[in-house]
């Protein structure tokens, strides 16, 4: 199932790293690991000065719109309410790929092992899938 994906750019001015830190913790089990990691990647690709400003300005708009409460799909609703915020994630994450540092992609799943079990983690191996 193909979704649209909204105009995730105009939640850029609701990214800070507090409230990602804050939502991501509160989230991450609900959540699941592939969102966690999408977000996790974004997240430090965001801190690399090896990333183009266009590439940072599109990660910004993403986590912006995780971030959000007011995005397509609510949060609240459960599993739906996390689908968009992830097709904006994998969208931006494949958008940006090139540019990612094998040492922010390490960085992340060490952060995503304080947070899941390794049946979870197993999970990322498949995170690009498209049925998913």
């Amino acid at each position: 199932m193909k979704m649209e994906l909204p105009d995730f750019m105009k939640y850029s001015n609701k990214f800070t790293q507090k409230d990602f830190v804050e939502k991501i913790s509160r989230i991450a089990k609900r959540a699941g690991s592939k969102l966690v990691y999408a977000s996790l990647i974004l997240y430090y690709t965001l801190q690399s000065d090896k990333v183009s400003k266009a590439d940072k300005a599109i990660i910004i708009g993403a986590l912006g719109y995780m971030i959000s409460p007011l995005d397509v799909i609510p949060d609240a609703i459960p599993i739906a309410g996390l689908t968009d915020d992830l097709a904006v994630l994998l969208y931006v994450l494949k958008k940006v790929w090139t540019g990612i540092d094998p040492e922010i992609i390490e960085k992340a799943r060490e952060r995503l092992s304080k947070w899941f079990d390794e049946e979870e983690i197993n999970e990322i191996q498949h995170l690009f899938d498209e049925d998913e």
